[in-house]
């Protein structure tokens, strides 16, 4: 399930849930599929899923366990019971894991090499890249609110007992 483009480089990559209560490690470099099949759009809540498939034992979980519902007979749909991130799609058969590329701790750096579900791809999904842009910091401008204090966990390993509470302490 590797990427053919894969390169000597590569070291692993990191990822885990919103409120850092899960977090894994992946020590082969994924296949980045788009996946817009209709399981997939609710299962993260979105159009479609951007999902980094590696083989089961090249993911560890290193710190909790996510929480599992299964999606189909041959599935499993794995997330964050705390916070409700979606982190991954087991395939029960053959014991792959497709990470969500959004739960990477560096999801820009898994591009896409395939497309697959395209039966229910939404029709306006093409049209997404043309449509006006703003950054966050605009929009929360310009609905007149001050920029909004992160509880989320960061993008990257942190110790045993990290809590957001902690990490915002003093900011305002």
């Amino acid at each position: 399930m590797t990427n053919p483009s894969a390169d000597a480089g590569w070291h692993g990559w990191t990822g885990g849930c919103q409120c850092g209560a899960v977090r894994y490690k992946v020590s082969a470099k994924p296949y980045i599929t788009v996946c817009h099949c209709r399981m997939c759009q609710k299962a993260v809540g979105g159009p479609y899923a951007v999902l980094a498939a590696v083989d089961g034992p090249a993911v560890t979980w290193t710190r909790g366990t996510p929480s599992r519902f299964r999606s189909s007979d041959g599935a499993e749909r794995w997330f964050c019971s705390a916070c409700g991130t979606p982190l991954a799609f087991a395939d029960l058969e053959d014991g792959g894991i497709e990470l969500t590329v959004g739960s990477l701790d560096a999801p820009s750096e898994a591009t896409p090499v395939a497309a697959t579900g395209v039966e229910a791809q939404l029709p306006w999904v093409d049209g997404v890249r043309d449509l006006p842009r703003r950054s966050t910091e605009a929009t929360v401008a310009s609905a007149g609110r001050p920029p909004p204090i992160s509880y989320q966990h960061p993008d990257h390993d942190t110790p045993d007992g990290w809590s957001a509470g902690a990490a915002s302490s003093g900011r305002k």
